[in-house]
């Protein structure tokens, strides 16, 4: 029987983030099969799905309790296809609640547990940290505090690694375009709209962004926008008669949105660092139901920022509108503040130029240490 690897890449930020390895890991380990969960370019790198991104993420806590039964089936599936393969070891990519839960059933098996993308014990549950050292057998890290934080509370083996988005964007993120607010003065202003990843994102957070842009406009700005569209969300969330969108780009073509762009405003998660990155000043915002609002607020005794820009800077650059203050107004507000004053703008376009080298890792090759893994 051939060696194999299991791989679960619930979302597509995960899919996104095993994109940066999983290419050279493929090379070293030879003629390993791999399976599990991903998307379109797991797919196409050769992974045998047993379930697709698209109808695995969810976001909140109700939407998550609609597909319990789901969830639970699916890991019992891939346990059995696990024993059946006689697989020893697993590489599960950030998706905490699922990952977490079956890493525990993975290591009663025997079989050696990657985890890469740390999860944020830091903000809520930080008793996973044990979970974590009980049942994995490497621990990936990428934001700066995060190994220090894990091996305190007990998590022995941890390897900090370059954050994906920098091995990602690699060499592109020295052709970062040079923004002016001067620019604004012979030609439209670029506004750029990333609605998010999930179904439910696009489908909350579109039109709330949109209208922010149509606020600026019935304000006199002279606006042009763009939006990058998701491959794992179904196309009729993007689709409403009265979006009136002059650029659309697909996902492939994220760094020409990002270079186009002026300002952004951007559903918070992984691509609120890219915007970083690329130095766009951006406006997050993030809406809940009322129902995982309060639960969350019950649950989580976290108070710090919640776009990743924010948090690695341990400041509040990129201005975060959440749940019912995430609306048209308050995006249009922040926006003009920028379009109107020169001063603002460059002010955060300065401490943007820093994100970047803020995202240090180990002297190690992640997928050397993998391949390693899976052939001991």
């Amino acid at each position: 029987m051939k060696e194999s690897c299991l791989i679960i890449a619930g979302e597509k930020s995960g899919e996104d983030h095993t994109m940066t390895f999983f290419p050279e890991l493929k090379t070293f380990a030879g003629d390993c099969e791999f399976f599990g969960v991903g998307g379109d370019k797991l797919k196409d790198q050769g992974v045998e799905l047993m379930y697709h991104t698209r109808d695995f993420s969810s976001v909140g806590i109700t939407e998550v309790l609609g597909k319990l039964r789901f969830y639970f089936k699916a890991m019992d599936l891939i346990v059995e296809e696990v024993k059946k393969r006689n697989c020893k070891t697993a590489i599960l990519v950030d998706f905490q609640g699922f990952n977490l839960k079956i890493s525990k059933r993975l290591n009663k098996m025997g079989v050696k547990v990657l985890y890469y993308v740390a999860p944020q014990a830091w903000v809520w549950k930080a008793y996973r940290a044990k979970t974590i050292q009980e049942n994995v057998h490497t621990l990936f890290t990428i934001l700066p505090f995060e190994k220090k934080w894990f091996m305190d509370r007990g998590v022995k083996n941890v390897k900090a690694v370059v954050h994906p988005l920098q091995v990602e964007f690699g060499s592109r993120l020295c052709e970062i375009r040079q923004r002016r607010h001067a620019d604004f003065s012979n030609r439209k202003i670029r506004l750029l709209l990333l609605p998010g990843s999930r179904n439910s994102e696009v489908s909350d957070m579109l039109p709330i962004l949109y209208k922010g842009a149509e606020v600026l406009k019935e304000e006199g700005f002279d606006i042009e926008t763009g939006i990058v569209k998701v491959e794992t969300v179904k196309p009729h969330h993007y689709e409403n008669q009265d979006y009136k969108i002059d650029n659309i780009w697909e996902s492939n073509d994220l760094v020409e949105a990002f270079n186009w762009a002026d300002i952004c405003f951007a559903t918070s998660g992984t691509v609120t660092l890219a915007t970083g990155m690329f130095e766009i000043p951006s406006v997050v915002a993030y809406k809940l139901s009322f129902v995982n609002e309060f639960i969350l607020k019950l649950l989580i005794p976290y108070k710090g920022p919640a776009s990743l820009t924010n948090i690695i800077h341990n400041e509040m650059i990129f201005p975060e509108f959440l749940h019912y203050e995430a609306d048209r107004y308050n995006l249009a507000k922040t926006a003009r503040k920028w379009l109107e004053n020169e001063n603002e703008y460059n002010k955060i376009i300065n401490k943007l130029k820093k994100t970047s080298s803020m995202l240090s890792g180990d002297d190690f090759s992640v997928p050397e240490y993998m391949a390693h893994v899976i052939k001991s």
